[in-house]
């Protein structure tokens, strides 16, 4: 084996341990899913890049991210972005953001738009929040999600497991991941009375 080729697969091993590993040191593992995914969803919000818990604003993210990952030809996906922070305990705590389904490979802007983009926002006083954002793969191809459609002014996005829309839909995964942290600024307002909050 040449030299390069090990350290190519040395640095791919470094990559997908560095994955793994800052999902288990956020505790995304065990929190909100079983086990972690092993590769990185790329995520831009303008010239920002989401990495594995930096600091955005919820001024910065109040825009749909660019959305990127590794994908196979001719299959489809799930994307989600949750909150697990929200202060209530148990299970079903999360707050869905973003869910989309029967994405054509990585073409996000093509799938069926289940809970519309709602960025960050974090009520005053409850510091920092994981926003978190999970890749399936859909192994049977297109779904009939039988999911409620919320729309970016409909609060009705709490009780929500990541976990368990995984189970009902059999999805893979999650394949692929990456999470940013959050906490209130002057915009949240703005997002809570969007909803109707």
């Amino acid at each position: 084996m040449k030299q390069s080729t090990v350290i190519l697969l040395c640095t791919l091993g470094i990559a997908l341990a560095d994955v793994k590993t800052d999902f288990e040191t956020a505790k995304i593992v065990p929190d909100i899913i079983d086990s972690a995914p092993l590769k990185k969803i790329e995520i831009k919000y303008g010239g920002k890049e989401v990495n594995f818990g930096n600091e955005f604003t919820p001024t910065d993210t109040k825009n749909i991210p660019e959305v990127h990952y590794e994908h196979e030809g001719g299959v489809l996906y799930t994307l989600v972005m949750t909150d697990p922070d929200i202060p209530v305990r148990g299970y079903n705590r999360e707050w869905q953001h973003w869910v989309v389904g029967n994405i054509p490979e990585d073409k996000v802007s093509k799938g069926e738009v289940l809970t519309e983009y709602v960025g960050p926002a974090p009520p005053k006083g409850s510091g920092k929040h994981r926003y978190v954002f999970l890749l399936y793969k859909q192994n049977q191809g297109s779904i009939t999600f039988d999911e409620r459609r919320i729309g970016n002014r409909d609060k009705r996005r709490n009780r929500f497991s990541v976990k368990k829309l995984a189970e009902k839909y059999n999805l893979e995964g999650p394949l692929a991941g990456n999470y940013l942290k959050a906490e209130y600024d002057d915009y949240v307002p703005v997002i809570h009375k969007q909803i109707g909050n």
